[in-house]
């Protein structure tokens, strides 16, 4: 199959498009919620699915299959929780690639379908680009989306922060390792968080245990109304050695409601000694925080090597020759 006309195929049926995984396997499947039907086969722009989840199940693992979803006014409207359990199988969002928030390629959960997680990424090797996931359920221990998968690779992925004001609740729950996010946002400004909830949220227990991942010009949102809410949480369950977390060039901003100027942008409670949080690059800023992170121990700052003075808010250690 070779259609020139709307130039999503060439070459005899691989789609034309940037950074589109390829294998000798490989099949690309499509969504579209509002021209497509899950009684289509899925397998062309004419004949899209409707539904996220009627397209992951025609994935198989380890071929790099890959599912794109189509832009257009209508969200993908998902009535059960989906788990992206298949490695090496990717997700790729078509349409206006709005830097995360605002997203069009979206997936959301309404709050009848009351889903606990919408999306768990657990297969390895994933890569994920374009798309925004939303859960609307609005009380209980909920979240957007976990990630227990290791080498997963999410790029301009809008995390949408959950409605529910339940402590447990989370924009995005990670536990594998070496997976990056690049451009991507976590939380939001729209909804004004009454409760500690989490935007990133950190966990021990997948695959490479949550160690070295990085996240590259990524912003975590909130708009709270209380001081308990982290845009960022590293559990206490986190006790291996030699654990690193990498922000580079991130904006961690919080809008205040009333008394909602956040204690730290970043709790962490990881408790082995050797392990850092490093924060990277003259791109990161803190805004609507008391402090950059509780505490500020094991994290470190632009070039310094762990020697000098931190100074409060910035937490930026200064050697000056």
């Amino acid at each position: 199959m070779t259609t020139f006309g709307d130039m999503l195929f060439q070459l005899g049926g691989m789609p034309a498009l940037s950074g589109v995984p390829v294998g000798p396997k490989a099949h690309y499947y499509f969504v579209d919620p509002v021209n497509g039907s899950d009684t289509n086969d899925g397998t062309s722009v004419a004949k899209p699915k409707k539904t996220l989840a009627a397209a992951e199940d025609l994935c198989v693992a380890n071929q790099h299959d890959t599912v794109f979803f189509i832009a257009g006014a209508d969200a993908s409207a998902e009535t059960a929780a989906i788990v992206w359990d298949k490695a090496y199988t990717h997700l790729i969002g078509i349409g206006c690639q709005l830097p995360g928030v605002g997203q069009r390629c979206r997936a959301v959960w309404s709050a009848a379908v009351a889903a606990t997680t919408c999306i768990t990424f657990s297969g390895n090797g994933c890569i994920v680009k374009n798309m925004q996931f939303n859960n609307e359920k609005a009380s209980g221990a909920c979240g957007v989306a976990i990630v227990s998968g290791a080498r997963c690779y999410f790029e301009n992925v809008f995390f949408m922060c959950p409605t529910s004001v339940t402590a447990a609740s989370y924009s995005l729950k990670l536990s594998g390792g070496e997976c990056a996010f690049v451009r991507c946002t976590i939380g939001q400004h729209t909804l004004v968080r009454s409760a500690a909830t989490h935007g990133l949220w950190i966990v021990a227990g997948g695959n490479e245990d949550a160690c070295r991942n990085k996240f590259i010009n990524c912003e975590f949102l909130s708009w709270s109304s209380t001081t308990g809410h982290a845009l960022v949480t590293i559990e206490t369950d986190i006790t291996y050695e030699a654990w690193t977390l990498q922000f580079e060039d991130c904006l961690f901003a919080n809008i205040v409601s009333g008394a909602g100027t956040l204690a730290v942008a970043i709790v962490d409670g990881a408790t082995d000694a050797g392990h850092r949080v490093y924060i990277r690059g003259r791109g990161c800023g803190f805004n609507g925080v008391t402090a950059v992170a509780n505490p500020l121990t094991r994290v470190v700052w632009g070039e310094s090597c762990g020697t000098g003075t931190q100074s409060g808010l910035l937490m930026t250690t200064i050697n000056e020759s």
